[in-house]
Protein backbone atom coordinates (compact mmCIF):
# COMPACT_ATOMS: atom_id res chain seq x y z
CA UNK A 1 0.00 0.00 0.00
CA UNK A 2 1.14 3.70 -0.75
CA UNK A 3 -0.06 5.36 2.63
CA UNK A 4 3.30 3.43 4.62
CA UNK A 5 5.41 4.93 2.36
CA UNK A 6 3.56 8.08 2.42
CA UNK A 7 3.56 7.91 5.66
CA UNK A 8 7.35 7.56 6.28
CA UNK A 9 8.45 10.51 3.89
CA UNK A 10 6.08 12.94 5.36
CA UNK A 11 7.88 11.87 8.89
CA UNK A 12 11.18 12.24 7.54
CA UNK A 13 10.00 15.99 5.86
CA UNK A 14 8.29 16.93 9.13
CA UNK A 15 11.39 15.81 11.13
CA UNK A 16 13.48 18.23 9.43
CA UNK A 17 11.68 21.17 9.88
CA UNK A 18 11.60 20.04 13.70
CA UNK A 19 8.00 18.64 13.99
CA UNK A 20 7.52 15.03 15.21
CA UNK A 21 4.33 13.05 13.16
CA UNK A 22 2.12 11.79 16.13
CA UNK A 23 4.24 13.30 18.83
CA UNK A 24 3.87 14.93 21.99
CA UNK A 25 4.44 18.67 21.29
CA UNK A 26 1.71 21.14 20.92
CA UNK A 27 2.63 22.22 17.20
CA UNK A 28 2.94 17.76 16.42
CA UNK A 29 0.36 16.83 13.82
CA UNK A 30 -1.81 13.55 15.37
CA UNK A 31 -3.14 11.90 12.34
CA UNK A 32 -6.52 10.19 12.85
CA UNK A 33 -7.01 9.37 9.46
CA UNK A 34 -3.95 7.29 6.96
CA UNK A 35 -6.30 8.18 3.92
CA UNK A 36 -4.22 11.67 4.84
CA UNK A 37 -1.35 11.27 3.30
CA UNK A 38 -2.33 10.30 -0.37
CA UNK A 39 -4.83 13.17 -0.11
CA UNK A 40 -1.73 15.53 0.72
CA UNK A 41 -0.26 14.15 -1.97
CA UNK A 42 -2.63 14.25 -4.84
CA UNK A 43 -4.30 17.95 -3.68
CA UNK A 44 -1.15 19.85 -1.84
CA UNK A 45 -2.22 22.30 0.90
CA UNK A 46 -5.88 22.08 -0.12
CA UNK A 47 -5.99 18.47 0.58
CA UNK A 48 -4.06 19.15 3.87
CA UNK A 49 -6.49 22.05 4.78
CA UNK A 50 -9.94 20.01 3.47
CA UNK A 51 -8.94 16.51 5.47
CA UNK A 52 -8.46 19.02 8.56
CA UNK A 53 -12.05 20.15 8.25
CA UNK A 54 -12.88 16.25 7.53
CA UNK A 55 -11.23 15.64 11.18
CA UNK A 56 -8.19 13.21 9.33
CA UNK A 57 -5.83 15.20 11.32
CA UNK A 58 -5.51 18.12 14.11
CA UNK A 59 -2.46 19.61 15.95
CA UNK A 60 -2.97 21.71 19.44
CA UNK A 61 -0.96 24.33 17.98
CA UNK A 62 -1.93 24.55 13.98
CA UNK A 63 -0.08 28.03 14.27
CA UNK A 64 2.72 26.78 15.39
CA UNK A 65 3.11 23.92 12.76
CA UNK A 66 2.56 26.05 9.64
CA UNK A 67 4.99 28.55 11.04
CA UNK A 68 7.70 25.58 11.37
CA UNK A 69 6.88 24.24 8.01
CA UNK A 70 6.95 27.82 6.48
CA UNK A 71 10.18 28.52 8.31
CA UNK A 72 12.04 25.21 7.01
CA UNK A 73 10.62 26.12 3.38
CA UNK A 74 12.17 29.53 3.72
CA UNK A 75 15.42 28.00 4.52
CA UNK A 76 15.33 25.62 1.62
CA UNK A 77 14.06 22.50 2.87
CA UNK A 78 12.78 20.76 -0.14
CA UNK A 79 9.70 19.40 -0.91
CA UNK A 80 8.71 16.14 1.10
CA UNK A 81 8.06 13.69 -1.81
CA UNK A 82 11.25 13.12 -3.39
CA UNK A 83 12.29 13.05 -7.59
CA UNK A 84 11.68 9.13 -7.49
CA UNK A 85 7.90 9.78 -6.87
CA UNK A 86 7.86 12.12 -9.49
CA UNK A 87 5.17 9.66 -11.66
CA UNK A 88 2.62 10.22 -8.65
CA UNK A 89 3.57 13.58 -8.59
CA UNK A 90 2.85 13.84 -12.40
CA UNK A 91 -0.88 12.12 -12.21
CA UNK A 92 -1.90 14.24 -9.36
CA UNK A 93 -1.14 17.45 -11.53
CA UNK A 94 -3.03 16.27 -14.67
CA UNK A 95 -5.86 15.50 -12.40
CA UNK A 96 -6.22 18.77 -10.41
CA UNK A 97 -8.43 21.17 -12.89
CA UNK A 98 -7.18 24.28 -9.78
CA UNK A 99 -4.72 26.93 -11.24
CA UNK A 100 -4.60 30.55 -10.67
CA UNK A 101 -6.15 30.88 -14.88
CA UNK A 102 -8.84 28.52 -13.93
CA UNK A 103 -9.44 30.15 -10.58
CA UNK A 104 -10.66 33.61 -12.90
CA UNK A 105 -12.75 31.47 -15.35
CA UNK A 106 -14.65 30.33 -12.75
CA UNK A 107 -14.83 33.82 -11.44
CA UNK A 108 -15.90 35.21 -14.78
CA UNK A 109 -18.74 32.12 -15.76
CA UNK A 110 -20.22 31.84 -12.36
CA UNK A 111 -20.11 34.62 -10.08
CA UNK A 112 -20.05 37.34 -13.12
CA UNK A 113 -23.51 36.28 -13.79
CA UNK A 114 -24.70 38.87 -11.86
CA UNK A 115 -25.84 39.34 -8.33
CA UNK A 116 -29.84 39.18 -8.66
CA UNK A 117 -29.37 34.99 -8.44
CA UNK A 118 -26.87 35.13 -5.57
CA UNK A 119 -29.36 37.72 -3.78
CA UNK A 120 -32.14 35.50 -4.24
CA UNK A 121 -30.77 32.40 -2.87
CA UNK A 122 -28.10 33.51 -0.64
CA UNK A 123 -28.78 34.90 3.23
CA UNK A 124 -28.18 38.68 4.10
CA UNK A 125 -25.23 38.46 3.89
CA UNK A 126 -24.33 36.87 1.03
CA UNK A 127 -22.68 34.02 2.40
CA UNK A 128 -22.41 31.00 -0.54
CA UNK A 129 -20.78 28.58 1.77
CA UNK A 130 -22.15 26.10 4.72
CA UNK A 131 -23.75 27.64 7.44
CA UNK A 132 -23.82 26.09 11.35
CA UNK A 133 -27.45 24.91 12.16
CA UNK A 134 -26.75 24.37 15.69
CA UNK A 135 -29.73 25.40 17.33
CA UNK A 136 -30.69 27.56 14.57
CA UNK A 137 -33.97 26.80 11.80
CA UNK A 138 -33.23 29.22 9.31
CA UNK A 139 -30.66 30.32 6.95
CA UNK A 140 -29.65 33.96 8.21
CA UNK A 141 -28.88 32.10 11.97
CA UNK A 142 -27.08 29.50 10.44
CA UNK A 143 -24.88 31.47 8.50
CA UNK A 144 -24.62 34.56 11.77
CA UNK A 145 -23.68 31.19 13.54
CA UNK A 146 -20.85 30.21 11.38
CA UNK A 147 -19.45 33.47 11.07
CA UNK A 148 -19.48 33.91 14.91
CA UNK A 149 -18.11 30.90 15.43
CA UNK A 150 -15.26 31.60 12.91
CA UNK A 151 -14.65 35.08 14.73
CA UNK A 152 -14.39 33.24 17.79
CA UNK A 153 -11.85 30.39 16.60
CA UNK A 154 -10.01 33.59 15.56
CA UNK A 155 -9.84 35.08 18.91
CA UNK A 156 -10.74 38.30 16.94
CA UNK A 157 -10.32 41.64 18.77
CA UNK A 158 -10.65 45.53 17.91
CA UNK A 159 -7.92 46.81 15.77
CA UNK A 160 -7.04 43.53 14.50
CA UNK A 161 -6.34 43.02 10.43
CA UNK A 162 -7.71 40.12 8.38
CA UNK A 163 -6.86 39.20 4.81
CA UNK A 164 -10.32 37.18 3.77
CA UNK A 165 -9.32 35.21 0.74
CA UNK A 166 -12.18 34.18 -1.67
CA UNK A 167 -14.66 36.92 0.23
CA UNK A 168 -17.05 37.08 -2.52
CA UNK A 169 -19.39 39.79 -1.74
CA UNK A 170 -17.82 40.59 1.33
CA UNK A 171 -20.27 39.42 3.46
CA UNK A 172 -17.92 37.57 6.57
CA UNK A 173 -15.79 40.96 6.14
CA UNK A 174 -18.80 43.35 6.80
CA UNK A 175 -19.93 40.82 9.39
CA UNK A 176 -16.51 40.87 11.15
CA UNK A 177 -15.65 44.87 10.90
CA UNK A 178 -19.55 45.00 12.70
CA UNK A 179 -19.33 42.63 15.30
CA UNK A 180 -15.09 42.86 15.78
CA UNK A 181 -14.31 46.21 14.89
CA UNK A 182 -11.71 44.61 12.24
CA UNK A 183 -10.26 46.04 9.33
CA UNK A 184 -10.80 43.47 6.72
CA UNK A 185 -8.98 43.26 2.92
CA UNK A 186 -11.18 41.23 0.74
CA UNK A 187 -9.75 39.22 -2.20
CA UNK A 188 -12.32 37.81 -5.12
CA UNK A 189 -11.58 36.59 -8.87
CA UNK A 190 -14.92 38.05 -9.54
CA UNK A 191 -15.06 41.64 -10.76
CA UNK A 192 -19.20 40.98 -9.99
CA UNK A 193 -18.22 40.62 -6.54
CA UNK A 194 -15.61 42.57 -6.02
CA UNK A 195 -17.42 45.51 -7.03
CA UNK A 196 -21.05 44.68 -5.02
CA UNK A 197 -18.40 43.99 -1.94
CA UNK A 198 -16.92 47.87 -2.51
CA UNK A 199 -20.24 49.60 -2.57
CA UNK A 200 -21.94 47.42 0.20
CA UNK A 201 -19.17 47.86 2.53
Amino acid sequence: MLEPILEKKYARYLAQAGITLNGNAPRDPQVHDKRLYRRVLLHGTLGLGEAYMDGWWDADALDEFFAAVLAYRTRGGGAPIATADVAAWLQAALSNLQSVARAFQIGEKHYNLGNTLFKAMLDGYMNYSCGYWKDVDHLDGAQRAKMQLICDKLRLESGMKVLDIGCGWGGAAKYMAEHHDVSVTGITVSEEQANYAREWC
